[in-house]
């Protein structure tokens, strides 16, 4: 079965990022990963977009990252992060399936 990712790209105000890293490191991400029972979590700024932050849940399979995309797992989260960033910081949620990996 192919592996497949939760990506949560996040558009944070550069007035709210120094707090934003620092929440999503300490609270957040370590708080997705166990929810979610992810095989591992990391995350990112973007260096050509300042501002975007994406997070990344691995799975084993499309099935276990869309459970979670689709059910109300992610319910006490969502519900966290919005009421810690009252709309300041916008998000979208997409599963990604491995269809090709290659080595050198």
């Amino acid at each position: 079965m192919p592996k497949a990712y939760l990506a949560v790209r996040a558009e944070v105000p550069e007035a709210d990022r120094a707090r934003f890293d620092h929440w999503y490191e300490t609270d957040h991400l370590p708080w997705a990963l166990r929810v979610f029972g992810a095989k591992r979590a990391w995350r990112c700024w973007s260096k050509s977009e300042p501002g975007a932050h994406v997070a990344f849940y691995e799975f084993d399979s499309v099935e276990a990252a869309e459970a979670i995309h689709k059910s109300d797992t992610a319910t006490p989260l969502i519900a966290d992060f919005d009421k810690t960033w009252q709309g300041r910081v916008t998000r979208r949620r997409e599963v990604f399936e491995i269809v090709q990996e290659i080595e050198l």
